[in-house]
Parts: structure tokens; sequence; C-alpha cells
């Protein structure tokens, strides 16, 4: 039996019409830590618990699909030279629930060398230094991580750290883009409300930027996401 919590599984060519062709990859659902509002043992509201991708995550999470760390970073490291790709549509970094896992992503750092691989991580980072530190290096390399802010006052909090770009979650029915508390420009992701915008075609996760990206609550439990992201 694999241990869920190292279980990562790449599909190769996602057929999510929202990413596009590029590869992804699922992350158990043991690597979501304990900060993360959208955490099943907190109030929910996690769009990866709903619809087809939903039944993807649990065998990966069972251990059914997907392999360990070393095998992964293999892979990474097989993609082309500046291939895009994007790291957990479901789950997080590796690491024990409340800090990351230093020497897995320096492993996936370097096996992501001349790619342009992206993620998200709700690793708590005003708090804890180890997982700053991992998250900053993780950015000067190359691997881009962006800080999840659970709504406008916590995004301003994650950028003035100044360690990677954030996202933030944003009412459901938000189709503007707006501003932080703080005055900075929050731009929404176009894939979410154009049908003729993808991961594959923005590309503005996996940059450095000041923008703030926010991503209108989606999903089954999109009003529950709603209600975080109202503060």
């Amino acid at each position: 039996m694999k241990n869920v919590n190292m279980n990562i599984h790449v599909t190769a060519v996602s057929g999510n019409r929202k990413t596009g062709p590029i590869p992804v990859t699922t992350s158990s659902a043991a690597t979501c830590p304990t900060a993360c509002p959208f955490n099943n043992a907190n109030e929910g509201g996690c769009y990866a618990t709903g619809g087809p991708l939903a039944l993807h995550w649990r065998k990966v999470t069972s251990g059914e699909r997907g392999t360990d760390n070393a095998a992964f970073c293999a892979t990474v490291a097989s993609m082309k030279d500046g291939q895009l790709w994007r790291h957990n549509q479901a789950g997080d970094l590796q690491g024990d629930g409340e800090t990351i896992d230093a020497v897995a992503l320096a492993a996936l750092v370097t096996a992501n060398s001349g790619k342009r691989g992206f993620t998200y991580t709700h690793y708590d980072c005003e708090n804890n230094e180890r997982n700053r530190l991992a998250v900053e290096l993780a950015n000067f390399a190359g691997f881009t991580v962006n800080l999840s802010a659970n709504d406008l006052q916590h995004a301003d909090r994650l950028a003035a750290l100044e360690i990677g770009p954030v996202v933030v979650v944003l009412d459901s029915a938000q189709r503007q883009n707006l501003a932080t508390p703080a005055g900075r420009t929050v731009v929404v992701c176009p894939a979410t409300i154009r049908d003729d915008v993808t991961c594959e075609s923005c590309q503005m996760c996996q940059r450095q930027r000041s923008a703030i990206i926010g991503f209108p609550a989606h999903g089954a439990s999109k009003r529950k996401a709603s209600n975080v992201a109202a503060g």
C-alpha cells in the first residue's frame, strides 16, 4: 500500500476545459493543510469534492492511482523544456499538515528546472517561518507557488510577505476586477468568466506578478466557499 500522504498522480494531457490540454497533477487529500478553510476537517467548501474530479481524487487518496514523490519528480524532469504544467488540481504541497516538507519541495523544484510549473498552497506562511522560506525559495528557483488567500484582507497580508504571488477566493457572483482594502489589484481569473481562455492560454498563475488573481467560488460547495470569501 502506498503512503497516501506521498501519493501523486500525473495526467499527461488534461481534459479539463478550464486548464486546457496541459499536464496536471492530483495529490492525495492527506496533503491538505489544517490551515485551509476548505479542508473537510474544517467547514469544507472545496470545489474538488464534487463532480468527476472528486472520483479521481478519492482514488489518488486511497492509493489506487498515482505514485510516490521520486517517481513523480522523475516524470516532471522528463517533460519537455518550457512545458507549462499545473501541480495539484486537488491537494496541496507535501507536509505534515502544519509545515511544508522542504526536502520534497526542493526535489520538485529541481525536477522543474527548465519547465514552467505552478501550484497553489494554503499552508500557513504568515505564522510559520519554515513555510515562508520554503515558498520563497521555490518561487526564486522558478517553480511558482501561489499563496492562497481566504478573503481580500488575507490577500493583503500574504502579499505583504513578498515571498510569492497571491490568489484569493471571491464570492461566486463576482465577475469584475476589484481591489483589496489596501488598494492591490485583483484580476478575476479569465478562464472562469470566458470560454475562450484556459490556463494554457492565460498563464498568469505561472508568472511572478504583483496583481492578485481572484477565483469566484464554484463547484457543489460554492455557497460555503463564498461565505469564506466574505471574511
